[in-house]
């Protein structure tokens, strides 16, 4: 008999094998895979050597016995399977978005304290070296007291990729649910964890989408854009979701006397002039990383000598990273590592779980609603 934990995981994407692979790395059992596509989902659980695949989750949950389930699918899709999870007495690892709505998120939330079952919420970004970094630098007065955060990104995604999940809001996309879960993450993992205010603008800049059969991988779906956009034939699909978004908040930290400004600015289909970036002010100070998600390098600014320089990641940072290629992938597997540790009940770093997840969809449902503006056409 193995003593291993065995994990139960759902979705075949770059997610879920993702997810796999991390668990693997720790020393968990992965015992079976869930998909939707049969064809798809016996050709990733062979060549992941899963012994067990199914269609069927709720069979599945019976089949293995799971004490753990990973849940790699579109956000749309994870109420139902987590829901299920959950009263079976599973921890759940889920990616986000949590859910597609602030109230579904909560339900969950409120479940796994109810059932008592551990849970982890991945949006792992905050796990990036320089962001971990940048965390450290913070707390030992580097930049003085924070005062400020800028966060600006434009990833020019292609209009023309195929439609799918992230064009609907029922289905998880959209930018707030794939991008913001990790910003936020990001930010008060470095300046504090309470957010005390937020508001936003959002704005649907795609429209539509063409429609093509055979789309499985998020991360390959580029590969199937049209080459003939122009097909008469070519069915279309309405995106109902912002691409783009701009979000204030405040933050309260236990580094600063007053509350931090934090701005978040994304362009999905714009591009980019200059570098993606994060960059925490202070009172005597500043930290710039370049990236959207703190990519690195990062860079300090003091007032003492008023320039900017590089500055290298310490080795207790470096030494401490899954020795794994690929951000998303490293980052999944940092925090697996955190969260089976708890489960086995041995000393972990804290990390996010569903009470992060639906309090950051119960903020994204609130800023969809766009109802911070002020209408001034009357003062005109």
């Amino acid at each position: 008999m193995s003593d291993k934990l065995k994990v139960l995981v759902h979705g075949t994407g770059f997610a879920g094998q993702g997810h796999a692979d991390a668990f693997r790395a720790v020393g968990a059992e992965v015992v079976g895979m869930v998909g939707r596509t049969p064809s798809v989902l016996e050709k990733v659980a062979h060549k992941m050597a899963i012994p067990y695949y199914s269609t069927d989750w709720a069979q599945a949950l019976k089949d293995c016995q799971p004490d753990i389930v990973a849940i790699g699918t579109p956000g749309g899709a994870h109420y139902e399977p987590i829901r299920q999870a959950i009263a079976l007495g599973c921890h759940v690892f889920c990616d986000k978005p949590l859910t597609d709505k602030g109230a579904s998120a909560v339900h969950l939330y409120e479940l796994a304290k109810k059932h008592h079952v551990k849970t982890a919420f991945a949006s792992s970004f905050r796990y990036m070296p320089h962001i971990l970094h940048a965390k450290q630098l913070v707390a030992d007065g580097a930049i003085g007291e924070p005062v400020e955060v800028e966060c600006i990104s434009h990833f020019n995604l292609e209009r023309d990729i195929p439609f799918g999940w992230s064009h609907r809001k029922e289905a998880g996309g959209g930018r707030l649910n794939n991008n913001f879960t990790h910003k936020i993450s990001i930010v008060t993992s470095v300046i504090g964890e309470k957010i005390l205010s937020i508001s936003g603008e959002v704005r649907d800049d795609l429209g539509k989408a063409p429609i093509v059969k055979g789309v499985h991988n998020f991360k390959t779906r580029r590969e199937h854009i049209p080459k003939d956009l122009n097909d008469p034939t070519l069915e279309w699909g309405e995106s109902n979701v912002e691409w783009t978004y701009t979000v204030l908040a405040q933050l309260e930290s236990p580094m600063a006397t007053k509350p931090v400004s934090v701005l978040f600015k994304h362009g999905g289909l714009n591009p980019r002039f200059h570098e993606d970036h994060i960059v925490f002010y202070g009172t005597t100070g500043a930290i710039y990383i370049k990236g959207h998600y703190g990519h690195g390098p990062l860079y300090t600014w003091r007032q003492e000598d008023k320039t900017w320089q590089e500055v290298a990641l310490p080795p207790n940072i470096i030494d401490n990273q899954p020795k794994v290629e690929g951000d998303t992938e490293r980052n999944w597997q940092y925090l697996v590592r955190e969260f089976v540790k708890d489960i086995k009940g041995e000393p972990f770093e804290p990390y996010q779980t569903f009470k992060e997840g639906s309090f950051y969809q119960e903020l994204i449902d609130l800023i969809r609603q766009n109802s911070n503006a002020i209408d001034v056409r009357n003062l005109q």
